[in-house]
């Protein structure tokens, strides 16, 4: 039998469940996107709202190739909230928002399939 490393698989080393319950995970609603052309990479900031305990939060996501800035507005995203703030060129993100990558390498958004309360958190 051929035992081979997660690394050589391309997937991270194991971490225990209590390692994933430190990382927190919530959906929000986008209410504002903005083209962000200071940036690097193309890139849209936006705001959204998390719900009362989380409230609104900046973000910047690399997500110009399959989003518009009028087709975000009122999508649900998954977010992680509890990351420190990054400043992104003038821009200070609060949130990372989570996307995995489509067949070109381009990010495709994490979104629940059925519309959910915002700020419920992820488990």
């Amino acid at each position: 039998m051929l035992t081979l490393s997660y690394m050589e698989h391309g997937v991270s080393s194991p971490i225990r469940f209590d390692d994933f319950l430190k990382v927190d995970i919530r959906v929000g609603t986008i209410v504002k996107a903005e083209p962000f052309p200071e940036a690097r990479k193309p890139a849209i900031k936006l705001q959204i709202d998390f719900g009362g305990e989380v409230g609104v939060k900046k973000s910047s996501a690399q997500i110009t190739r399959h989003y518009t800035t009028e087709a975000l507005i009122g999508r649900q995203v998954i977010a992680v909230v509890n990351f420190p703030p990054r400043q992104i060129g003038p821009f200070m993100s609060e949130v990372l928002t989570l996307g995995v990558p489509d067949a070109g390498g381009e990010v495709v958004l994490l979104h629940p399939s059925l519309a959910v309360p915002d700020g419920g958190r992820m488990f």
